[in-house]
């Protein structure tokens, strides 16, 4: 019994100690990543990109100056991945979000929405998306 209850305090203090970690708005792992589903195409860097994508941030490419962001296309049958698109983010501070959250501006020209920055939940830092070149 006692050995239980020992077990639950830690357990306890095993959580709020995370939940703190996690709070504080500095990501600890070198890689993020989120799976968003967009429901109509979003162009990025003139690859136009609908339905369920993976992007992952990479700071340890980014501090090499290689491409740090990477998006790729989910297969809904499967679950496989295509790379789709690949460049180095413009990193910004901002306001801790509690979601991911993604800008874009419309192109009046073709009304396709363009993705401009995006910010993973949880985390001070965006991610500018370069104009293509």
């Amino acid at each position: 019994m006692r050995a239980r209850m020992l077990v639950g305090m830690l357990l306890v203090v095993v959580v709020f100690a995370s939940g703190g970690i996690a709070s504080t708005g500095s990501h600890q792992s070198p890689q993020q990543w989120a799976i968003v589903n967009f429901l109509d195409p979003v162009s990025v860097q003139d690859h136009f990109l609908m339905g369920p994508v993976l992007i992952v941030h990479d700071d340890a490419r980014m501090e090499k100056g290689e491409p740090c962001t990477s998006i790729y296309s989910l297969d809904r049958e499967d679950g496989s991945r295509k790379l789709e698109v690949e460049f180095v983010c413009q990193p910004e501070q901002r306001v801790i979000c509690d979601k991911t959250t993604f800008s874009v501006v419309r192109n009046q020209r073709t009304g396709i929405n363009q993705l401009t920055k995006y910010q993973f939940a949880g985390d001070s830092e965006a991610h500018g998306v370069p104009s293509a070149r």
